[in-house]
């Protein structure tokens, strides 16, 4: 009797010693960037990702027999540099409509922005991967999605150009 008792609690501890661990092994994997495609076949693992807002309604889409219409006011058109920062998603050849977003309130974490980058004195087009607010106001943090780390600066709204809405390839 007395060695089930000692080998259910060391049961019972080696259970809670293993949930702590996989909750701090989860909370360690959340900060490593992974992509889907790194991960070998068969492993059944499909990791979640904030995707970009939905922003055109399907009555704002015509697919005719000709052509295909979208109906996107204040809308531009944008191609992109070999960069590879967001590949595969944008690279070269690909085309994108893009919108500018009237305020902070409507860029959300997984949409993919064109902002002035202080540091590369241009525009850059990387994914919101957070946001927040600082002493300063609203600022996004951006990544490229093939890029190891997010991008240096803080980006502020007064430096958020467009929003992309579709891309076509």
């Amino acid at each position: 009797m007395m060695n089930s008792t000692v080998i259910r609690i060391a049961f019972l501890i080696g259970l809670c010693a293993a949930f702590g661990l996989g909750v701090m092994l989860h909370d360690v994997l959340q900060q490593i960037p992974v992509r889907v495609s790194d991960l070998p076949l068969g492993e059944g693992v499909v990791v979640e990702r904030a995707s970009p807002g939905d922003r055109i309604s399907e009555d704002q889409i015509q697919v005719l027999k000709d052509k295909v219409v979208l109906d996107i006011p204040n809308a531009q058109w944008s191609t992109f540099t070999n960069t590879n920062s967001m590949d595969p998603v944008l690279d070269k050849g690909a085309n994108a409509i893009q919108i500018a977003p009237a305020s902070a309130s409507e860029i959300a974490v997984g949409d993919i922005v064109s902002y002035d980058n202080v540091q590369a004195s241009g525009t850059v087009i990387h994914r919101v991967i957070e946001t927040g607010t600082d002493d300063k106001g609203w600022f996004a943090i951006v990544k490229g999605d093939n890029n190891p780390y997010k991008d240096a600066e803080k980006v502020r709204f007064s430096q958020i150009r467009r929003v992309v809405v579709a891309i076509v390839y």
